[in-house]
């Protein structure tokens, strides 16, 4: 039986979905995953990878089915599976033509005492918005010719 977490104790969890065009992914990202979950930042629950094709039909494996998979040994729990057939199916289903993604759910570990305390109190999070890369690039940006 797999040591499930208690979820009033458990931070915030994310999926993230990272597209790589020309279904060219290997393990580079790998050691960043890892540095984020050995440093405590994150716990890795699930990660898997989704393929679409050039003739448009899809595919996807668990993170211990591939070759790749060797360098993300050890990352995700394996006891917890949080992504589903129909999750995975649905993610390569969105992925356009020759293109594959890695999917990986985590809980931000660094934020569970604050989630904790907001349950503990009535709270809720009921939005929560990323801001992307490129537009804090360009406030960034705009700042500094200001």
């Amino acid at each position: 039986m797999p040591t499930i977490p208690d979820p009033e104790q458990i931070g915030p969890v994310d999926v993230a979905l990272v597209l790589f065009e020309g279904n060219q992914f290997n393990g580079d990202v790998a050691p960043a995953i890892a540095e984020l979950q050995n440093s405590g930042i994150v716990r890795i629950i699930d990660l898997a990878f989704v393929t679409k094709a050039a003739d448009g039909s899809t595919g996807y494996v668990e993170a211990t089915d591939t070759e790749v998979a060797e360098a993300f040994a050890g990352l995700a729990d394996e006891e917890l599976d949080l992504l589903s057939d129909e999750d995975l199916q649905g993610f390569a289903d969105a992925l356009e033509p020759n293109s594959s993604a890695l999917a990986v759910v985590w809980e931000n570990t660094w934020a569970a005492r604050l989630a904790t305390a907001v349950r503990d109190s009535g709270g809720e999070v009921v939005a929560q918005i990323r801001i992307p890369a490129a537009n804090v690039a360009a406030a960034l940006e705009a700042l500094r010719e200001d």
